[in-house]
């Protein structure tokens, strides 16, 4: 459902550190102008740690109505499975497609923990959850063993893997049922992963460069390594810069200078250093941005 190339957009705040909906609004626009086939919200890169409750919900409901046809994947995780519950409930309400869920953080459950936790969360709504593997957030990486029985589980679609470790991928992918998609959640591997029988990506490039995503994804997809390559090579100092500090705070400082947002982002994160800024423009001048 999710197949081809999403975008984990960014929360773009105003000057007093609000939520920017007209620069939400237009950044929506933007990858739809741009063929990003479905929008993220509220992810990691969408600071979904420092939004509220209310500030969550109304990021999905302002996504939802912009839309004009891309989809609408909606952040919707917790480490408490009551409150990744009730997120989940709410944005289903809201008209989402589907709902990205990251496995709980801090806590570091067992492997039957993150199993039952997607379970109360799938059996809790009638639309497509995908699991969020990204274990250098969360503390536990969900074991390849884990993903497959989780997704014999109904409405438990596909899996965002950013756990960097490509043989769990390729495990996956060669073991999962038909129909469940398995998605890259990294830039950098999204290559391997796809060139491994992979579905697509969930980028955080795409926020800046969304239809050189698109291309690379479908280049990739068809089996097109020529164009691929090409791709590949001209977007990799990009990968590269655009985790140079934690992520979202590079994708803010660009995401900023073309004019979603005021480049803001709330406590604990800071905005990029100046000698990662010099870095950051050198990349960015190399694909012409």
């Amino acid at each position: 459902m999710f197949r081809g190339t999403s975008t984990a957009i960014i929360t773009p705040f105003t000057k007093d550190n609000k939520v920017d909906e007209e620069g939400l609004r237009r950044l929506v626009e933007f990858q739809e102008e741009n063929g990003i086939e479905t929008i993220v919200p509220c992810g990691s890169t969408g600071e979904s740690a420092m939004l509220s409750h209310e500030e969550h919900i109304r990021v999905v409901e302002v996504v939802v109505d912009q839309v004009k046809k891309a989809k609408v994947l909606a952040g919707a995780g917790s480490n408490s499975t009551s409150e990744a519950v009730m997120l989940s409930k709410r944005a289903e309400d809201l008209g989402v497609d589907g709902l990205l869920s990251i496995s709980p953080y801090y806590v570091k459950p067992t492997q039957e923990g993150i199993y039952l936790h997607f379970k109360a969360i799938a059996e809790s709504v009638n639309i497509p959850v995908v699991v969020y593997n990204i274990p250098g957030r969360t503390g536990s990486n969900i074991t390849a063993d884990t993903m497959l029985r989780m997704a014999e589980i109904e409405g438990i679609d596909a899996v965002k893997e950013a756990s960097g470790n490509l043989d769990q991928m390729r495990e996956i992918i060669r073991r999962k049922p038909k129909g469940f998609e398995v998605l890259s959640g990294d830039d950098a591997l999204t290559p391997a992963l796809i060139r491994s029988g992979g579905d697509g990506a969930i980028s955080v490039t795409s926020n800046c460069l969304p239809r050189e995503m698109v291309e690379l994804v479908r280049a990739l997809l068809a089996g097109d390594n020529a164009s691929a390559d090409r791709l590949i090579a001209k977007l990799s100092p990009i990968f590269e810069t655009l985790f140079v500090e934690t992520n979202p705070i590079p994708i803010k400082y660009v995401m900023s200078k073309m004019g979603y947002g005021s480049g803001r982002l709330r406590l604990p994160l800071t905005e990029l250093t100046e000698k990662n800024r010099a870095s950051v423009d050198v990349a960015l001048r190399s694909v012409g941005l």
